[in-house]
Order: C-alpha cells, then sequence, then structure tokens
C-alpha cells in the first residue's frame, strides 16, 4: 500500500512537471524609461557662439516677463496697473524684479554683440548697436539700485536708478532708428523692417508722450509695462531671427 502511494506520487509530480505547472512565473516588469539628458558641450557646437547668444537674446526677455508677472500677482497691496515695475523691488516679492532685471540685462548685451556681426552694416548701425549695448547695461542699474517709495526722499540708489530707467526707455526709439537702414539694405533681416518701424514709432510716441502724464496718472504700472514689452518683444522677436540664421548657416557649412 505504501509503496503504491509512493508511486502515485512520484507519477503525479512527474505530471506536474512534464505539463510545466510547477514552473515559477514571475511577474515581469517593464523596463523604466531611463531620462537622457543632452550632452550640453554638443547642444553648443550644435548652435555655435552666435546661435547661444542669439538664444540669450531670447530668454532674457522671457526670465524678465516671468519673473514680473509672478512677483506682480503675488506680491501683498501690489498693482501691476497702478505701480511701476521698479516699485515691485520695494515688496516682499523685490527679489523675482532684481533677478528679471538683471538677467535680462546680461543676456540683451551679449545678444547685441553677436547682433553687430551679423547685418551689413550703414552708417549710424555701430551707434545704434551701442546704444541697445546700453539698453542691456541699463537694465543691469535698474535691477542693482532700487528706487524710492513714494514720498520718501531721493537717495542715491534711487536717483541712479531713474537716470537708468529714462535713458533707457527713452534711447531705444533712437536705437532702432539708427539701425533701419542697416536692416533695409541686408536681404536676411529686410523682413524685420516693416516690424522695426513699428516698434520704433509705438516706443517714440510713450516716450514724447510720458512727460506729459499727469502726476496722478492711475495707469503708471500699466503705462510702463507696455513700453518695456514694446522693447523687449522687439529684442526677442531679432534673437529668434538671428537663431533661425546661425541654423541656415551651419547647415550650408
Amino acid at each position: 500500500m505504501i509503496i503504491a502511494i509512493i508511486v502515485f506520487l512520484g507519477a503525479l509530480v512527474w505530471l506536474l512537471i512534464e505539463t510545466k505547472w510547477l514552473t515559477i512565473r514571475l511577474p515581469i516588469y517593464a523596463a523604466k524609461p531611463v531620462v537622457v539628458f543632452p550632452n550640453m558641450w554638443k547642444v553648443f557646437r550644435m548652435l555655435g557662439i552666435h546661435g547661444v547668444l542669439a538664444l540669450a537674446g531670447i530668454i532674457g526677455p522671457l526670465i524678465l516677463v516671468t519673473m514680473d508677472l509672478i512677483g506682480a500677482f503675488t506680491a501683498l497691496g501690489y498693482s501691476p496697473v497702478r505701480q511701476t515695475m521698479s516699485s515691485l523691488a520695494l515688496t516682499s516679492k523685490g527679489w523675482m524684479a532684481t533677478i528679471g532685471f538683471m538677467l535680462m540685462g546680461l543676456m540683451i548685451e551679449s545678444f547685441t554683440a553677436v547682433l553687430y556681426l551679423n547685418i551689413k552694416r550703414r552708417r549710424g548701425f555701430g551707434f545704434g548697436t551701442a546704444l541697445l549695448t546700453f539698453f542691456g547695461f541699463g537694465m543691469l542699474l535698474v535691477g542693482t539700485f532700487k528706487t524710492k517709495a513714494v514720498g520718501a526722499p531721493s537717495t542715491f540708489s534711487s536717483y541712479v536708478h531713474t537716470v537708468a530707467a529714462d535713458s533707457v526707455l527713452g534711447l531705444f526709439p533712437i536705437a532702432l532708428a539708427l539701425v533701419l537702414p542697416s536692416i533695409r539694405n541686408d536681404q536676411r533681416w529686410r523682413k524685420m523692417f516693416n516690424y522695426t518701424v513699428i516698434t520704433c514709432a509705438i516706443a517714440l510716441l510713450m516716450v514724447v508722450c510720458y512727460p506729459f502724464l499727469p502726476k496722478n496718472f492711475r495707469f503708471w504700472g500699466l503705462y510702463e509695462r507696455i513700453m518695456v514689452l514694446n522693447a523687449i518683444t522687439w529684442l526677442a522677436t531679432f534673437a529668434g531671427r538671428l537663431l533661425i540664421l546661425s541654423f541656415r548657416f551651419r547647415k550650408t557649412r
């Protein structure tokens, strides 16, 4: 009897093995995707120095707009319509305004340097690009030196801030007027001529109207933001055009 049970169990085990019933099936998990970050050196080589500096001209305005929007809508008691971008630096979110202005200034200076090398220059272009370079330097000063609060006495910091801000916005339409002949003369940039004329006209109109606005004007913040947005949009658009041209140039090499 015992022998019969052993034989039966042995046959049962053999049957289970042959039919693979005893095979242990472990769960199969899909391999986790590996995130491959691009090699920065390869990206740099792909863009080239001109492409990298053109990209800086795009990123700079985006940083300024992003920082201003976040700071303006998160600072308690601050109104982006009534209060200027400079006064944002006096709030709890002032560091955002400072970072935005300073990074914008550095990147615009870099972009202007390479813009100078990529347009067929006519008379006045060198001085125009010098003013655009000052635009970037002025942004650095605006970010470094804070304005004064309403009713507070003027300080050295507020004086430098005011002079830098007024100079940047006041000289911008002059800079555009000086580079217009070169833009029209260069076939690669001629499509940007009409846009530059419109931007220059808007900037000039707002600069001329600025001194005549009443002190109790309720839309200082909105007015100033339109002036700044008009300028940095032009800069970012030209940087984008330069980035496209640098890609085309590298493909033809």
